[in-house]
Parts: structure tokens; sequence; C-alpha cells
């Protein structure tokens, strides 16, 4: 490790806390609109479903299109260098939407918004990749991407509750959060400290690593890489349909009132965290696991938002939902970017990480819009929790086709086990 760690032990810590923080603000503006679209679709001159839906799509357009170049820059001029200037312009941004009288000047801000954050799923992995003990990366990414279920937390709630209950105007949500924003940048100009290690060093487990890359013909575009990309697909689209529109489906499809649907919707966050932490805690541990879990928890992300459709009543569907949160989007993450980041030199898991959440992530320029446009068309949006569903089961057996029939006849492009 860098001269960094050996000065300082805990920096692995204050990395996690900065990077959980990052996520934090990140998920609280993701989510901070989704239970309160209705004000939004009357301020702005009462736009469609299709409309609204796009300003989440335009954000995830941006934020997909970012993660290559970013990624490029993180390994060139360091994460500091990145995040800063990143996260400043992420601040403009939600003030931007904040103080939006119409619907171009939202969708301008929610371009900003994500071409600044997408710059930081590169530098923050890459960070932990890094920085973490081997037999703790798993979990340690996990704490980071737990983060995002408090964000989402805190997003969905105090909108639904100050918004939806309160009668406080939406905008106020965007100014809050970009002082939250602010704040998260000083912490990373305290704790994120600039990486000396000149960019010819390398580790001798770096060497072996790319030894055996090249010895395995390992390239982005290999069917074992298309498959992971397609796995990370399904599940980044049901999730994203399910963050953006799940409160407005429980509200209109399942009589919710919108005062309380927050609370429903953020089940999925709170119980993703000890989902999370208990799954990456055994694969350190049992990183001969690895594969079989992955399968496993996409079978059980696509059985649960089925269930999300079907569900007879409200007991049905918290139980629904809580299940989603255990084996859904948070649970597989951290054991999918450790298979990642294990696989490539230090100096370049930015950039494989940036090419890996590049194609995960374009399904979330699609599910927002794709979702809102089925809501328009038909009056339900029954039909896309069903793709949702439907990309997730062909996820699980393409995986087990792919990867896993192989895994004894040659060792796995994107695993180091």
């Amino acid at each position: 490790m860098g001269q960094t760690v050996k000065n300082d032990p805990n920096y692995y810590k204050k990395i996690i806390v900065a990077l959980c923080l990052g996520w934090v603000v990140i998920w609280i503006y993701r989510t901070i609109l989704t239970p309160i679209y209705p004000q939004i679709q009357e301020s702005l001159g009462n736009i469609s479903d299709t409309q609204v839906g796009l300003v989440a799509s335009i954000y995830f357009f941006a934020y997909t299109g970012m993660q290559i170049p970013s990624g490029i820059l993180v390994d060139k001029f360091g994460q500091k260098r990145v995040l800063i200037p990143a996260f400043i312009v992420f601040a403009l941004a939600a003030f931007v939407i904040g103080t939006s009288s119409t619907i171009t000047q939202v969708y301008i801000g929610a371009l900003l918004a994500g071409l600044s954050t997408g710059s930081y799923y590169g530098a923050a992995f890459s960070l932990s990749a890094k920085y973490m003990p081997k037999d703790k990366k798993s979990f340690s990414n996990a704490i980071i991407n737990s983060g995002a279920a408090l964000g989402m937390v805190i997003g969905l709630v105090g909108s639904s509750v100050l918004v939806g209950g309160l009668e406080i105007k939406w905008n106020y949500m965007l100014y809050i959060t970009s002082i939250l924003i602010v704040a998260v940048t000083f912490v990373f100009a305290l704790f994120v400290k600039q990486d000396k290690k000149s960019p010819t060093e390398g580790t001798s487990e770096d060497k072996k690593i790319a030894q055996d890359a090249d010895s395995q013909g390992m390239n982005l575009f290999s069917p074992k890489q298309l498959v992971i990309y397609f796995v990370y697909f399904a599940t980044c689209y049901g999730y994203y349909m399910i963050v953006t529109w799940l409160p407005s489906f429980l509200v209109a499809e399942k009589g919710f009132e919108q005062g309380s649907v927050g609370y429903v919707a953020a089940l999925v966050a709170i119980t993703a965290v000890p989902g999370a932490l208990i799954f990456s805690k055994y694969i350190d541990k049992n990183a001969h696991m690895r594969l079989k879990l992955i399968l496993f928890l996409l079978i059980g992300a696509a059985v649960t938002i089925s269930l999300t459709v079907f569900a007879p009543n409200p007991s049905v569907l918290y139980v629904a939902l809580i299940l989603y949160g255990l084996l859904g989007k948070l649970a597989i993450d951290p054991v999918l970017i450790t298979y990642v980041s294990d696989s490539v030199p230090s100096d370049r898991v930015a950039k494989a990480l940036g090419f890996f959440n590049f194609f995960g992530m374009s399904s979330s320029v699609v599910a927002p819009t794709l979702t809102g446009y089925i809501g328009d068309i038909t009056g339900t949006k029954v039909l896309a929790f069903y793709i949702a569903a439907i990309l997730l089961a062909v996820a699980a057996i393409l995986f087990f086709l792919v990867v896993m029939l192989r895994e004894n006849k040659a060792t796995s492009p994107l695993t180091n086990e």
C-alpha cells in the first residue's frame, strides 16, 4: 500500500466514512423527488408521466455516459482531483433544479447532476479496492453502499413527510440537498488524500493479475464479461424502476395515501443494509461460493419484484418489498464490485469499474422513461414490473449457463478465486 496507509493505519476507515456519505447525498438527490411527482407536475404545468420520467432518464443518461471517461480521469489524476470538482457541480445542479419554473430547467439541472455524480463510482470503488484489507473488501464495499440505502430512506421519507404531509414547497427539498452536498465535499477535502504513488509503480500482485489476464485472453467483451454486464443491467433496471416509480405505483394502483407512501417504499432501503452486510461478510470468508450467491440473489430479486405486482393485500406487499431489499441490487453490488476489482491491476481498477458500471447503469436510462410511457399508454405500470422480473430471470439463466457451467473448464475473466 501507499505511504498514506503506512502513516495512517486507520485511513481505510476514514475512506469508508467519506464514501458512505457520498452515496448518502447522491441517493437523497435521486429519491427526494419521486414521492412528490404530483406536486412537481402541478407546479410545472401539469406535465405528463413521460415528461417527469424523463427527468430521471436524463440524469442517468449523463451519469452512465460519464462512467468510462471518469474512470480514465481517475486513473490518470487520482480520486481527490476528480471527486471535489464533481461534487461542487453536483451542489450547483441541485440548486438549479430547486429554482426551476419550467421542466426544461429541471432537465438542465438533471443533466448537470448526472455528469457530476457520474464521476463518483469509479473514484469511490477504486479507492475501496486499493485501501481496504483483502479479507474485508466485500464487507467494506457493503458498508460504503449502505450510504445509498440511508440516502434513499432520507429522500423518500423526508419528501413524503415535508412535502406530502406538511405541504412544504418541493423546491426547498433541493436547497437542503445542495447544502448537504457542499458539506460532503468538505469531508472529501479532509479525509481523502491525494495518492502520491508513481504511475509506473506496481505491486507484485498487480503484475500477477496482469499476467493472468493476458494468459487468459481477457478482454472487455468476452462472453463471460458480457453476461456480467447484462447481470448488472438487469439488476439496475429493476432497482431504478422501483426507486423512481414505486411511490407513484403504490398510490395509483395499490390505494396507499401519499403521506405514508415514502415509508413503505423505504422498506427496500432499510432491509437492504443488513442483507448486504450479511452476504458480503459471508463471501469474504467463503469466496468459493461467490457465483452461487450471485445466482441465488438474481432469482430472489426476480421473484420478489413479481410478488410486488401480485400482492393481494398490503401485508403481502410489505413482505415482497422487505425480501427485495434483502436480496436485490444492494445485496448483489458489493459481491459484483469485488468480483470485478480483483481481476485487474490497481492502476486500472477505476477504468474497469467504469466499463462495468456503464453497461449496468445504461438500464437506468431506459427504466424511468419506459415505465412512465407504459403508464401513459396502458393506464397501469404493471407491465413495467413484469419486464423487470423477466430481465432478472433471463440474467440468472445466462449467468448459470455462461459463467457457472464454464467455471470448471477455465478461470472466469472476472474472478480471482
